[in-house]
């Protein structure tokens, strides 16, 4: 299976309400990485797997989503947008991509993860095995915590799921879904299916999952990322950004420093201002935000509009 089979997705319409104050203006998925839109990120990694038509699900302010990524021409590939409506859970939104999907699988990205060491074709190779109708992105996970937040999946001796747990609090295995996924249409039919859960009053896509293991449908796992890096808090942005920034730093272009100015281990967009020559580290400088003091920038995410700081 290449590329040119598959039908991206990325859902892109939650509200984010903890990571405000961004979601006052930004949905999380645009937030930058490395100098760029989340989304394009992931957006750039179907297209260098062959992937050339992309939906994407929106939401709380999809219109800068569409603002940022347009019809997808620029980043070579062909995208179109699908408003979810009321955000009732990943199942939900999966459910409006029904007929958009029409009878190829579809590669599911969920827009607020930084997916790193990524290998998209582990992934469709073990699609191309036959019976299989989906695969699981999973990591083996270290942190209990982390595992409590997400969902784990138990395979059987033969390398299929066969059940996946949403947030438990006594996981039975390290092994974690990590947000991305790959399905045959015939996953819809366990979508229909899927009830509204008690707890949070949404559609879950780990029981959705569960029905179609349940149904028969061939489900495996794939060991295909190193890390999965979740979108959740203001502080993971600026973490994010220092972790793959590893000792370096980004400066775009246009930015606007006097002579003096330090900037060590940080991302400073196009367009910035520093106008005193301060030193500016581990920080995160949206485009065209003004830093007009005279006091150090350390561990400090500033937009046009807030200044946060991530000690």
């Amino acid at each position: 299976m290449s590329g040119r089979d598959l039908l991206g997705v990325i859902l892109a319409a939650g509200k984010g309400t903890r990571i405000a104050p961004f979601s006052e203006r930004y949905p999380k998925p645009i937030l930058p990485i490395l100098g760029k839109p989340l989304l394009q990120h992931q957006v750039e990694c179907m297209r260098d797997l062959g992937v050339q038509r992309i939906v994407i699900v929106i939401g709380h302010l999809g219109f800068e989503v569409v603002r940022e990524l347009g019809d997808g021409s620029e980043l070579g590939v062909e995208i179109e947008y699908v408003d979810q409506g009321p955000t009732l859970g990943i199942a939900h939104a999966i459910s409006k991509l029904e007929p958009k999907v029409e009878d190829r699988p579809f590669l599911l990205f969920l827009g607020d993860i930084f997916f790193v060491d990524l290998d998209l074709a582990e992934m469709t190779a073990l699609m191309d095995q036959d019976g299989v109708r989906g695969v699981l992105a999973v990591k083996e996970e270290p942190s209990i915590e982390a595992m409590r937040r997400n969902f784990v999946v138990l395979e059987d001796g033969d390398g299929r799921v066969r059940r996946v747990i949403e947030k438990p609090r006594h996981p039975a295995t390290r092994l974690k879904g990590c947000g991305l996924y790959l399905f045959d249409p015939v996953f819809f039919d366990s979508v229909r299916r899927t009830p509204r859960t008690a707890m949070r009053d949404e559609y879950e896509i780990t029981d959705a999952i569960q029905i179609f293991i349940d149904d028969g449908y061939d489900v495996r796992a794939s060991r295909c990322i190193s890390d999965d890096l979740n979108l959740s808090y203001p502080r993971d942005l600026l973490d994010i950004n220092l972790q793959l920034l590893g000792t370096e730093s980004l400066v775009g272009a246009g930015v606007e420093r006097p002579d003096g100015t330090v900037i060590e281990r940080s991302v400073v967009m196009d367009g910035a201002v520093i106008e005193q020559p301060i030193a500016v580290r581990e920080s995160l400088i949206f485009p065209g935000a003004v830093l007009r003091g005279d006091e150090d920038v350390v561990r400090r995410i500033v937009t046009p509009e807030h200044v946060i700081d991530c000690h």
